[in-house]
């Protein structure tokens, strides 16, 4: 038990004491004495086919397991290409950790190959970056970045991984790897006192609300929110757009947002999402309470909204929408705005229903009719990127699973989502939308799909442009002064061909059903190529039809 051990060694052997299966990662040649270790690990290595697809895969995979997501990138120029992704995570709060190869600490300042400042270069989109300092200490430093993404609010961590450090062999290796409970972080609950207070106020508000963020809609903490709606009759709005109030996917809520006297922030964080607590998205006079796993999201309230913060608490959401539950039962009611406000949030406008296609321009409201019927299965996963398609596919496509851009407001996740999703989920559909531009940030993770048995369907909105960008140009300087946003009628259905899936070409509505059905049947990663017409991002306003 106390045998000589690599760095290497102890790293992998951490992971699996972890309870890793699964580790998403693209080769180089800082991280290789980790692939060697993996083998007598037992740890599964996903390889990409660019880094950002590794973090971006690591990512699903928590948000949808709800353990940490891992991935591996070597040092230098593979470690800068996984860094932007990150900031996907954090903003939807997924416990990531990222492990990037490094120059050994012996050559530091020296101009070793690919020496790079990578933990600060990471700092700035994770909780927490560092260096490895030594073989010895690589176990204990892969525990505390465990409990650093799991703690408080979920996010990423990286952790670069010293040559030097992987390739020294450390004496009494097996003691080194921690123990099971090294990995694990204590609950922070509510407590009688702050609970019994919380209800109080929403006992005596007539139109209360209690708004989520992103980490309370998944796992155990959505199963504690939903408990606590159906306690309290207070309405529960989950939060993780970054459309914020004007996600299309809460319908019409926003206008019943307006009319609250009391939010309960349940983890959500008083931010742009929802106009910094400000007029017109709030009444004047309506009051705060937060409840946050952090310290800076209760200062950030205070100075949003003053005095109107008449509660605060640091927490973990999930326990603490568990004791709110528990208390509440049998409590006050209002069944009236409950209703009120789940019709709003139900609302779609009854023109999408006859949206008009033509041969070559699919209204996005039929392409997405037409996929719902394959999200209809247990565990079905909906995968959606972001862009003015994103937001009619999130608008109307429901699925037990949703996997989304996220607050982030990024686009290029979709395609290494669904491959991560199929992973997790492999007898289960998963549907991903995404524009023609996203495509193209990661088409060729359809190669990693398909060495990896993992397939999904991803149907591809293509307008042959950025249309978000379009849409600014339109509204903010006109017609005649579009121009840097136009993009070829690709055939993305051909490239997914070309790397071994299958492919589908629609122009017309009409022939959207069958290929759907070819799509899935064909048992490979699918791309659906649906010419769209580029339509603005649906507004799902009542006011603008009264």
């Amino acid at each position: 038990m106390n045998g000589r051990l690599r760095g290497a060694d102890i790293l992998a052997r951490a992971l699996a004491r972890a309870g890793v299966r699964r580790v998403f990662t693209l080769s180089g040649n800082h991280v290789m004495s980790v692939f060697d270790a993996a083998i007598n690990a037992q740890l599964e290595l996903v390889h990409v086919r660019h880094e950002a697809a590794a973090v971006h895969m690591a990512d699903a995979w928590a948000r949808l397991t709800g353990e940490v997501g891992v991935a591996l990138v070597t040092g230098g120029p593979g470690h800068a290409n996984a860094v932007g992704a990150l900031y996907t995570a954090l903003a939807a709060e997924s416990p990531v950790l990222l492990l990037s190869g490094h120059a050994p600490l012996g050559e530091l300042g020296r101009g070793a190959f690919q020496e790079m400042r990578q933990a600060d270069i990471a700092g700035p989109v994770c909780k927490a970056a560092s260096t490895a300092t030594s073989a010895a200490a690589i176990g204990d430093e892969i525990a505390r970045a465990f409990r650093t993404a799991k703690e408080g609010r979920p996010g990423p961590v990286h952790l670069s991984l010293p040559t030097d450090a992987l390739e020294a062999v450390a004496d009494a290796g097996e003691w080194l790897v921690p123990h099971r409970d090294a990995f694990e972080v204590p609950a922070a609950p509510l407590g009688p006192s702050a609970a019994e207070a919380t209800l109080a106020e929403l006992t005596r508000a007539e139109r209360p609300l209690i708004l989520t963020g992103p980490a309370t809609m998944r796992g155990r903490a959505a199963t504690a929110a939903r408990q606590l709606e159906r306690a309290t009759g207070v309405p529960v709005i989950g939060m993780e757009s970054p459309r914020g109030i004007g996600d299309p996917s809460l319908g019409a809520f926003a206008e019943l947002l307006a009319r609250a006297d009391l939010v309960l922030l349940l983890g959500k964080q008083l931010d742009f999402t929802l106009r910094f607590g400000r007029t017109p998205a709030f009444d004047a006079a309506c009051r705060f309470i937060q409840i946050a796993p952090d310290l800076d999201a209760v200062q950030r309230a205070a100075r949003a909204v003053g005095e109107r913060l008449i509660l605060s608490t640091v927490a973990d959401v999930s326990p603490a929408a568990a004791e709110l539950a528990q208390i509440a039962a049998g409590g006050r009611r209002r069944e009236a705005w409950l209703h009120e406000v789940q019709e709003a949030v139900r609302y779609r406008p009854p023109e999408w229903a006859a949206a008009v296609s033509r041969e070559g321009a699919i209204h996005p409201a039929a392409l997405c009719r037409a996929v719902q019927k394959h999200l209809e299965g247990a565990n079905a996963v909906f995968v959606s990127d972001g862009g003015e398609f994103g937001q009619w596919a999130q608008a109307c496509l429901s699925a037990p699973n949703r996997l989304i851009n996220g607050p982030a407001g990024s686009i290029g996740s979709a395609l290494p989502f669904a491959a991560a999703a199929k992973l997790a989920f492999p007898a289960a559909p998963v549907v991903a939308l995404l524009g023609d531009g996203t495509c193209g940030f990661h088409a060729t993770e359809f190669d990693t799909a398909v060495r990896y048995g993992a397939p999904f369907v991803a149907v591809v909105g293509n307008d042959a442009r950025w249309n978000a960008e379009y849409q600014i140009q339109l509204k903010t300087y006109g017609a005649d002064r579009t121009i840097g946003c136009e993009l070829a009628p690709s055939r993305y259905d051909l490239v997914a061909a070309a790397l071994g899936g299958h492919g589908e070409h629609v122009t017309r509505v009409a022939d959207l059903p069958a290929a759907l059905e070819r799509a899935f049947a064909s048992g490979r990663p699918a791309c659906v190529n649906v010419m769209i017409d580029g339509q603005a991002a649906p507004n799902v306003s009542r006011l603008a039809v009264r």
